[in-house]
């Protein structure tokens, strides 16, 4: 059985503790830290939670959160966390210990306030991550339901970026950077074709997914086939939806500051023309 050494309390239910390889560890449970003293070791069946965390700034900054925050909300923000990892069966990022616990606080202390924060990329969130944002969805009603509030759907969509931040190991600024470009894309096409488009429809979804993972490969540097003869056709054929297709191709180069290929276009152009051709009819 592993034994636990007090290094610090944060509070009379957060323990800073060490390991017998030395670690540093987070240690929670209810009253836990009522009493403790520095070099002491701590009894097994009071420790309800442990965190390990292999980042020292992590570290560090959960600690911060945790000594900040009161033990009924603690308790819950975990629970929000343990729900994730249950229901996407697959490893997180550490990150999301701090990032979602920063980002629940305060939007609980927000809404306990009267101030809700609009979300603008909602409907884009939900299409393009369906599965985090039915977690997302789970996680909320829970933190309603626990924290007696009333985290608007826009919350859903905040956490979402959350959960798949996580799960690709990417960091949250660069997940809503890319869902900010594709909303700057999506405006452009209905400007070109003078339309709005149908925030619900199939070919929104097709389009909107394209385009993320046009952006994803253009991150990774990854080159996609380039079909030669559609490539001749779109030209000719349907010269509007090439030339818009190389618009946003240019201000998704700018945006990103990654070369993008001339396949990436010829592909953009066949969702364009199915977008156009519904417009037409």
């Amino acid at each position: 059985m592993e034994n636990y050494l007090i290094h610090k309390a944060l509070n009379n239910n957060v323990l800073i503790a060490t390991n017998s390889s030395e670690h540093e560890v987070i240690l929670i449970g209810r009253g836990i830290g009522f009493g403790a003293k520095a070099g002491e070791s701590i009894q097994q069946e009071k420790i309800e939670k442990l965190f390990v965390l292999n980042d020292p700034d992590e570290q560090e900054q959960y600690k911060q959160l945790l000594s900040s925050i009161d033990e009924d909300t603690l308790k819950v923000l975990i629970a929000a966390v343990e729900m994730i990892q249950q229901r996407a069966n697959q490893p997180l990022n550490e990150h999301i210990h701090v990032a979602l616990t920063d980002h629940l606080v305060f939007a609980v202390s927000r809404m306990r306030r009267g101030l809700a924060i609009r979300n603008p990329f909602l409907l884009e969130t939900k299409a393009l991550y369906p599965e985090e944002y039915d977690i997302a969805t789970e996680v909320t009603a829970m933190v309603n339901k626990q924290l007696t509030v009333a985290l608007p759907e826009g919350e859903i969509g905040f956490i979402t970026l959350h959960i798949h931040s996580a799960l690709v190991n990417k960091n949250v600024r660069d997940v809503t950077r890319h869902s900010e470009l594709i909303v700057q894309l999506v405006n452009m096409i209905e400007q070109q074709f003078s339309i709005e488009i149908d925030k619900g429809s199939i070919d929104y979804m097709r389009l909107i997914r394209h385009l993320r993972f046009a952006i994803e490969r253009v991150v990774r540097g990854e080159r996609v086939a380039e079909p030669k003869k559609i490539t001749l056709l779109l030209k000719a054929e349907y010269p509007v939806c090439y030339n818009l297709a190389w618009k946003l191709i240019k201000v998704m180069q700018q945006a990103l500051q990654k070369e993008v290929y001339e396949a990436e276009a010829v592909y953009l152009s066949l969702h364009l023309q199915r977008i156009q051709a519904k417009v037409e009819q």
